[in-house]
């Protein structure tokens, strides 16, 4: 006779091994064991198979290894459960307060009416402080300007007269660049040049000094540009066919106005471009459109005859 471990039922038939109600494998009545019912060791879990087959990757549960289900605790286990919820409310409102006042203190910063720091707080500068001039140094390239006359441009007009360099574009409207050779990089240096608007005429468009500039002029650099008559400046950058303001006409005080000389000065430093006029910094940029290894050039527009003198480069 066999009978059936799990429900019991017994069958007389000697070539049935299964319990025709269950399923379960049937048993000789003889060796039925006690009434125990076993239960199979827990099945382990990959909480994260996909991340664990692809190499190099991580995950905070690869680190822990397989787990199985645990057994309920008895009734204090509750307690720490709601012990630690309840701490995890009380951080999750404390960030939540401290992510508002940061996200507000950055709002207010948009403001101009802010409250006065307190003592204890650092008061914010209009304006980063100048790196000191290099131009003392013995490393400085003088450049000659006589070597930069053009006879034959069909776009400006250049002349070399007791230690100027004269330069103007020959139309209105239109401006005018010479660029140096590839040994006259401006990159991590500072380069000024002297200039004055020889007959103190109108430019819509100004005059000044190129830098980072491709040794083929306009094709990828800056200006820095000044219009004494008004006192203005602006930086600008080149493309291909285009000019591109970054900084539009500002006014300036450091400007000597009509004819006089004004010294205009770029410092190239490895997280900014300072730039002078006359020795004071009027504004910076970054440079993110300069050309590798570029060079100095001078700028003159709207055929306004412009003078260029003690041009140098300084490291």
């Amino acid at each position: 006779m066999k009978i059936c471990p799990a429900c019991r039922k017994t069958y007389t038939d000697e070539g049935l091994n299964f319990c025709l109600d269950d399923g379960s494998v049937l048993t000789l009545a003889g060796d039925m064991l006690p009434e125990t019912v076993m239960i199979n060791q827990p099945r382990f879990t990959d909480p994260n198979p996909t991340l664990e087959s692809q190499p190099g990757a991580q995950s905070s549960f690869g680190n822990q290894g397989n787990y199985s289900m645990q057994p309920k605790k008895s009734s204090k286990t509750w307690i720490w459960v709601l012990g630690i919820l309840a701490v995890l409310m009380i951080l999750c409102g404390g960030g939540g307060i401290g992510a508002f006042v940061i996200y507000q203190a950055s709002k207010d910063a948009n403001r101009n009416d802010f409250p006065t720091p307190s003592p204890t707080s650092t008061p914010k500068t209009s304006k980063p402080t100048p790196s000191p001039s290099p131009f003392e140094s013995k490393d400085t390239q003088d450049i000659d300007l006589a070597d930069w006359v053009r006879k034959d441009s069909t776009f400006g007009d250049t002349e070399f007269k007791d230690g100027e360099f004269f330069m103007s574009s020959k139309k209105k409207g239109y401006y005018y660049v010479v660029a140096a050779p590839i040994e006259y990089k401006t990159e991590l240096a500072s380069t000024r040049v002297t200039i004055r608007n020889v007959d103190d005429a109108m430019s819509s468009l100004g005059y000044g000094i190129v830098f980072h500039s491709d040794p083929k002029p306009l094709e990828k650099g800056y200006a820095f540009i000044i219009d004494s008559k008004k006192k203005k400046y602006r930086v600008a950058r080149h493309e291909p066919g285009k000019e591109v303001d970054m900084i539009d006409w500002t006014d300036s005080s450091a400007i000597n106005g009509g004819s006089e000389e004004n010294v205009l000065e770029v410092r190239d430093t490895p997280s900014r471009v300072e730039l002078y006029i006359n020795g004071e910094m009027v504004t910076t940029i970054k440079n993110a459109y300069g050309y590798k290894g570029g060079v100095v050039g001078l700028y003159s527009g709207d055929a306004v005859n412009v003078s260029f003198k003690n041009l140098s480069i300084s490291r």
